[in-house]
């Protein structure tokens, strides 16, 4: 609300440092969010415009120029849809324990669902997604827009499970046959999950797998602080196994930046020929 021409800035930092993919700041937007701040439902609406043309501006301003084309595939804009939890900010996108069954968590995302749909991006990042209610939620509304892709993550408890205790495997299951879903993953988890969630979804589904951790941190909910540390060529290393385990998409998500992904560029970017 108060400076999209950082936002913009903070996009082009991660295409320069190597990202084929920028994900919108509108993960924890909403327009009923918007609306407890004083905007209107149009002025809310026109919020999350702005999120996605953001992301689309840096890509034209990044692509524009030849030297950033050598090499690189043209980088795609996900919009990001988050999960409920985030717009609650109890940190209950890390437990789905939510105040809204399924038809709840529907008619809730519905609204931003379309406006994201129809606003230019590539594709839609379902993601952080801590319940299979949500996801099954989710997977109705890819019905009302057929001709986006989306891919679905979830944050996990440990190396099985989502964060509401539905093993992984049955997230896998669902949405394996859902031909708009271009990847299914897990990010917003602890990296040490990783390999055991990337082996639990291969034995489901032959969907490239999206995974993009934390850094390694850990969220204090009750303080709303991060603990730990943060080491940028530690997690590039990582990134390395992961996709030698089977992942095919590979980013940071909390408390990674800019440095995170260029350590992953620099470990996965092989020869511009083997580029497809």
């Amino acid at each position: 609300m108060d400076d999209p021409e950082q936002i913009r800035q903070v996009h082009l930092a991660y295409y320069q440092a190597g990202a084929d993919c920028v994900i919108t700041a509108s993960y924890q937007a909403s327009v009923a969010g918007f609306m407890a701040k004083g905007l209107s439902e149009e002025e809310a609406a026109a919020k999350l415009r702005l999120s996605a043309q953001l992301g689309l501006d840096a890509r034209q301003e990044f692509w524009a120029t030849e030297a950033n084309r050598i090499g690189r595939l043209r980088p795609l804009v996900a919009a990001s849809v988050g999960p409920y939890g985030a717009f609650l900010a109890d940190g209950s996108e890390y437990t789905g324990d939510y105040d809204l069954d399924e038809e709840g968590l529907f008619a809730w995302h519905r609204r931003r669902w379309h406006i994201l749909a129809e606003s230019g991006v590539d594709l839609l990042a379902c993601e952080t997604l801590p319940s299979i209610s949500e996801a099954r939620a989710l997977q109705r509304l890819l019905a009302e827009s057929p001709e986006m892709p989306a891919w679905f993550s979830f944050s996990c408890r440990d190396g099985r499970h989502i964060s509401d205790g539905t093993p992984i495997t049955a997230c896998g299951r669902l949405l394996a046959q859902e031909d708009q879903v271009v990847a299914i993953g897990i990010n917003c988890t602890a990296p040490r999950f990783i390999p055991s969630l990337i082996s639990q979804l291969r034995g489901v589904t032959q969907k490239p797998i999206v995974v993009y951790p934390n850094s390694g941190e850990t969220y204090d909910v009750e303080n709303k602080r991060w603990l730990g540390l943060s080491d940028a060529p530690s997690f590039g290393s990582h990134s390395f196994q992961w996709h030698q385990e089977g992942a095919a998409l590979i980013g940071g998500c909390c408390r990674t930046g800019p440095a995170h992904i260029q350590q992953i560029a620099e470990q996965l970017r092989g020869d511009p020929a083997d580029i497809q």
